[in-house]
């Protein structure tokens, strides 16, 4: 066949008989189910694109065969606007052309398939930078909503739908002289058009330019509103959806203009959130969750309580459907291999070094285990999640004000006969146990032991739920004498753990982990039991769920730490560990998981882990000379190499980092084998921030375990430490200084020519407003150490740096790095001791903070505080002194004799 290579573009182009059969051919067989007979059509599809009227064939099958089939119409419209994405500068202007006009003229096709088509290649079209290039298009679409042919003003709208959600921001922009301000208005009147579609079309179109608070539609925001509220009730699902998702919009960005409606908005609402069609239902549920982030929360809704908690109760029971997708009549499926796309992608969180608090270890850390995640192979957002997730958050705005709506519902709900309902009563239960904890508090001698019970229900779904449920209660039940709830609950999970369902072994798991990292050192007794239980499982989990049991071993290990170095424990736990070590292959992304629980394990076991230290070791260091050199070859030929996974390069560091932390000074011949020092330069200097990340966290341990081999390395690390005290990357920067404060403690004076690259940023960090607690800390344990190895270069700047420091030192417990920090702040103000004399309140408050500090460190404080009170006098002591809080004057007394 004849392809015409310099098309002379008449715009009447006519296609060739032969090259069209040849295209339609290669249409039918991209239909086809057969993967070779696909990958044939694609490559054809490749060398056809170097004819320049190539295209031209495929707008002409889409906009004037008629007499083709619609899905191999639609499909050559497809490919073009693939075709479009990836080529379409190299377009011939005359393709093009034909292409625009086509698209203008058939905008109305009859077909709804075929004028989806041409509305997704006119947006495709527009996104490539053409709304530009193509001035009549948005003034032509705009007067076909006039047109009296339905099809044609639904084709326009629906690719100004398109053009709406793909190019917002330009719309708003200079660059097309604001064509919004005519759009905006031209949309609001079609609000009440005879045709539901094309309502809904021009709601969604509104709908594109609220979050962003356009100033066309800000204009007319009062219209706008007034035309939402006239569709209250239309009768189509799709317009309903539309107007419940501009009301949550409007919540977040116009709360002043629905003030005046809230109290009808909320009635509405209400109706909505129970609509007969889901997607209306689901939409009307987010303003629930929305309205629950504003302050104006709490006064507006006090009112609708008793209407609005039974619906979002109801909302959270299981549909039929539900229940037909979660096979929830399956019981045991504990043999079925999973499906890949089952298992979600992990992402593996790095390290970062943070300080221990004396408030009994609870952290502000937020923690995103325990979302309501209960059934998630559904489509992942659904109405009965999202009422859980509003019953949550509005639990933690009215707190126990809510339980006076909630325990008669409960009552019911949990002691119910039918399965479903009384699952989506404990489910509510665990909804609203972090706002109303305090409240619920009574009740909980009686609920635990029946929740207990409900672990061996007969159907799977109630003991997966109870499960996550009880977990919500973790903390009030070790907080209770062992014995009377802890024990029978652990005995119950680790059952469930090895339950014949795999969604009750999954939340089991879960659920175990969290109560582990509540319970910590009490679980020691019960360990032996605990192995036994997470060993069997081993052998009986399919993949999906081996990750989550990698998970509630690491965090075990995290939670009873050296308790678990026992020859019988260790003989129990590792092999299995090994034998999956083993089977995985470097490229395998499962042994994210398994890196990270065996990091937990190796810091555990410390000495106990010699024996599996040398192949892990091995492996971690090749892990990351694999990804640096695959690094090298992409960065050098990009087209020929493509970039590696770094998350293996990272999981490989933290896991040195927890052997170093483990083993100590054992890791020594290791690191004198290996060039991994070598690798962690380059990996300090890794583009992407998690990498520095890790990298500084096993820079601080390797310090620690064997500053040997680090010492040589230090005039090139320091300037790249000096670099990365930059608080944008907040977790790059808390590494990092922490690594300079081991460093510092190891040089000892020999630091003196590397303080002026780090000091200036440490200071300048610690005095920022908004610097999250764990790097001030850090910052100030840094500045510390250094002040203490280096005084007469540090002391210096005391005045500009002792109040935060103060400040940031009182909370944390007393440990080494506290001490040495103390040590430091104690020496420089010696060397200047007027740099103190402005904050010297929150000094004593600081000094106040240590609960037994070593003997000679609590003369250091003495020799401080008398020093000052001998300076001031006694009476200028007394008035200094009354403005103490009454502890703080009590405990310098009683330790310090002041």
């Amino acid at each position: 066949m004849v392809w015409d290579r310099q098309t002379k573009m008449e715009y009447e182009w006519k296609p060739d008989q032969q090259g069209l059969q040849q295209i339609l051919q290669l249409l039918k067989e991209s239909q086809s189910p057969d993967t070779t007979i696909q990958r044939t059509v694609q490559q054809k599809l490749e060398q056809l694109n170097q004819y320049p009227d190539f295209n031209n064939y495929l707008i002409f099958v889409l906009t004037k065969l008629k007499s083709e089939d619609e899905p191999t119409r639609s499909l050559s419209g497809l490919i073009l606007k693939n075709n479009v994405k990836a080529h379409f500068q190299n377009f011939p202007n005359g393709v093009t052309d034909f292409i625009k006009s086509e698209c203008l003229n058939n905008i109305g096709d009859a077909s709804p398939l075929i004028r989806a088509t041409v509305g997704i290649l006119i947006t495709t079209i527009a996104s490539k930078g053409e709304l530009q290039n193509w001035p009549d298009l948005l003034p032509k679409l705009c007067s076909l909503l006039d047109s009296e042919d339905y099809n044609t003003c639904e084709g326009a709208f629906g690719a100004l739908q398109k053009i709406c959600e793909d190019s917002a921001e330009i719309l708003d922009s200079d660059v097309l002289d604001r064509p919004l301000n005519i759009m905006i208005p031209k949309f609001l009147q079609f609000f009440k058009h005879s045709s539901p579609k094309i309502r809904s079309h021009a709601v969604a179109c509104v709908n594109q330019f609220i979050i962003s608070r356009t100033q066309a539609l800000m204009l007319h925001i009062d219209s706008f509103i007034e035309n939402l509220f006239a569709l209250a009730g239309d009768e189509e699902p799709e317009v309903r959806k539309n107007v419940c998702r501009a009301l949550v919009m409007l919540l977040e960005v116009r709360m002043d203009r629905l003030l005046p409606h809230m109290h009808n908005i909320v009635e509405y609402m209400l109706q909505r959130t129970q609509d007969q069609d889901e997607n209306v239902a689901l939409e009307a549920c987010e303003f629930w969750l929305t309205l629950a982030e504003q302050p104006i929360c709490k006064d507006v809704l006090v009112r609708h309580l008793p209407k609005l908690i039974p619906v979002l109760v109801n909302g959270m029971k299981y549909s039929d459907l539900d229940i037909i997708l979660l096979k929830g009549d399956v019981e045991e499926d504990e043999t079925i291999p999973d499906s890949e796309q089952d298992i979600r992608p992990r992402f593996h969180r790095s390290r970062t070094v943070a300080q221990q608090h004396d408030e009994d270890g609870i952290e502000e850390e937020d923690d995103d285990d325990d979302e309501i995640d209960d059934d998630d192979t559904i489509s992942d957002w659904n109405l009965r999640k999202c009422s859980a997730a509003a019953l949550d958050v509005l639990a933690n705005v009215y707190r126990d004000e809510l339980l006076p709506h909630i325990l008669p519902l409960l009552k019911e709900l949990l002691f119910h006969h039918e399965w479903v309902v009384k699952e989506s009563g404990i489910l509510v239960l665990g909804a609203i146990a972090e706002g109303c904890m305090q409240g619920m508090i009574p009740y909980l001698p009686e609920l635990i032991p029946h929740l207990i019970q409900c672990l061996s229900d007969k159907k799977a779904l109630v003991r997966s739920i109870t499960c996550w449920t009880l977990s919500r209660y973790a903390h009030w039940v070790v907080s209770q004498p062992p014995d009377t709830y802890l024990k029978p609950l652990m005995t119950e999970l680790l059952k469930r753990i090895l339950d014949s369902n795999k969604r009750v072994q999954e939340a089991a798991c879960s659920a175990f982990a969290t109560l582990e990292e509540e319970a910590c050192t009490e679980l020691v007794p019960y360990l032996a039991y605990i192995l036994d239980t997470l060993v069997f499982a081993f052998s009986k989990y399919q993949h999906k769920n081996l990750l989550i049991l990698y998970d509630a071993i690491g965090t075990l290990a995290d939670s009873v730490g050296h308790h678990l170095n026992k020859p019988e424990y260790i003989q129990m736990l590792m092999p299995p560990l090994i034998q999956k070590w083993n089977m995985l292959k470097d490229e395998d992304k499962d042994l994210f998981p398994l890196l990270e629980c065996l990091s937990s394990v190796a810091t555990a076991l410390q000495s106990g882990f010699l024996p599996y230290c040398e192949p892990v070791y091995q492996r971690c260091v090749n892990l990351v000379q694999k990804t640096l050199a695959q690094a090298m070859l992409n960065n050098a030929q990009p087209d020929q190499y493509e970039a590696p996974d770094k998350d293996f390069m990272i999981v490989a560091l933290d896991l040195l980092s927890g052997l170093a932390e483990g083993l100590g000074g054992n890791i020594e011949q290791l690191v004198a084998r290996s060039n991994i020092l070598t690798l962690m330069y380059q990996c300090m200097q890794d583009k992407m921030p998690e990498v520095r990340q890790s990298s500084f966290a096993l820079l601080g341990d390797l310090t620690k375990a064997c500053f040997q081999h680090v010492k040589p390395c230090i005039a090139d690390f320091m300037p790249i430490l000096g670099t990365n005290l930059n608080p944008e990357f907040i977790s790059v920067c808390n590494n990092a200084t922490w690594a300079i404060g081991e460093i510092s403690i190891q040089m000892g004076i020999e630091m003196q020519p590397y303080i002026p690259m780090v000091l200036h940023q440490l200071v300048e960090i610690i005095n920022r407003p908004n610097t999250p607690k764990t790097l001030l800390e850090n910052t100030a344990i840094t500045i510390g150490r250094l002040g203490y190895v280096c005084p007469q270069e540090v002391a210096p700047m005391l005045q500009q740096f002792i109040r935060p420091w103060c400040t940031s030192l009182r909370n944390i417990r007393d440990n080494e790095e506290k001490d040495s920090a103390f040590r430091g702040i104690c020496t420089m103000i010696s060397v200047n001791p007027s740099g103190v004399i402005q904050d010297f309140i929150f000094f004593c408050d600081a000094v106040a903070s240590w609960i037994n500090p070593k003997d000679d460190l609590r003369d250091m404080f003495c020799k401080i505080l008398h020093g000052f009170k001998n300076q001031v006098g006694d009476e200028n002591w007394r008035r200094f002194s009354d403005q103490f809080p009454l502890p703080l004057k009590e405990r310098l007394a009683a330790f310090y004799g002041v």
